[in-house]
């Protein structure tokens, strides 16, 4: 996460909206070789679809957002047209290769989730469907407003349940993201994982990393101590929550909380008591 929040305070990019209006039917859209993609749904509902089988549907007020630009298809089902706004993000090729890294391969939200997703995203639509003087320019402005605030958004909310949206909608891995959630006491090992999945160790791994954003052992540790996060605020002991999530004892998840919050399970819940407190 450090890495991408240095990234968020030096990166330039430049968003150029290309399409608003209504949508019908089977749309393609080819792969942005020198960008990623934006899509705002401001009503209707609509469907996303990859050649790699992913499908990602999208109910009014939603935004996706594709890190990699890849070709993707939009099938809208409903008789009713869906409006859309569609962009593209330029980003310095040096700046997009980390940019990539760091995320998953999907970002989908529906923007009454954040107040200042709400609230540009509304802006965006006005500019959109209004024909007003600068129209272009200030749509554009505005994308760039919200790319800030989605690469912010994403800080803010952590990798792994942004990760979990993207591998749900792949059928190779969506059964072993349940299992993960389900049981993430379980000894699991990338042997494990990929036999589960049916593939080999390296194409596994590869497909993981790319679709989620994280390694898979990365992702289970993360897994881990949020479900661990949750636990310890419902004031359950150490060892229990420990057990819980797949660590022999609470000495074992102080260590692995530590090294990742720099702070064992009693400072994390000791401060964020306090966080509330001076909130109210």
């Amino acid at each position: 996460m450090d890495t991408l929040s240095t990234l968020l305070q030096s990166l330039n990019f430049n968003a150029e909206v290309f399409f608003s209006g209504k949508l019908c039917g089977l749309q393609v859209f080819d792969e942005e070789t020198q960008g990623s993609v934006l899509h705002f749904l401001r009503q209707g509902s609509l469907s996303l679809l990859t050649d790699e089988n992913h499908e990602i549907k999208l109910g009014p007020s939603s935004v996706i957002f594709i890190p990699e630009g890849i070709k993707h298809r939009i099938r809208i089902k409903q008789p009713d047209d869906a409006e859309l706004v569609c962009a593209t993000v330029k980003i310095p090729n040096h700046q997009r290769g980390l940019l990539i890294e760091h995320l998953p391969k999907f970002i989908c939200i529906e923007v009454k989730d954040d107040i200042d997703l709400s609230d540009t995203v509304r802006r965006i639509f006005e500019e959109a469907f209004e024909k007003r003087d600068g129209r272009q320019v200030m749509i554009d402005r505005l994308c760039d407003i919200f790319m800030v605030q989605l690469l912010r958004f994403v800080i803010d909310r952590g990798l792994v349940e942004l990760g979990l949206v993207s591998g749900s909608t792949h059928p190779g891995l969506a059964p072993l993201l349940k299992a993960l959630q389900k049981n993430p006491d379980h000894d699991w090992t990338l042997e494990k994982m990929a036999e589960k999945t049916a593939m080999s160790r390296s194409k596994f791994s590869a497909l993981f990393k790319q679709t989620v954003g994280l390694p898979p052992m990365e992702y289970v540790t993360e897994l881990r101590l949020s479900t661990a996060k949750i636990l310890l605020k419902k004031n359950r002991a150490a060892g229990i929550v420990a057990n819980a999530v797949g660590y022999e004892s609470a000495s074992s998840l102080a260590r692995v909380f530590k090294k990742r919050f720099g702070l064992t399970p009693k400072q994390w819940l000791k401060l964020d008591s306090e966080s509330k407190s001076t909130t109210r």
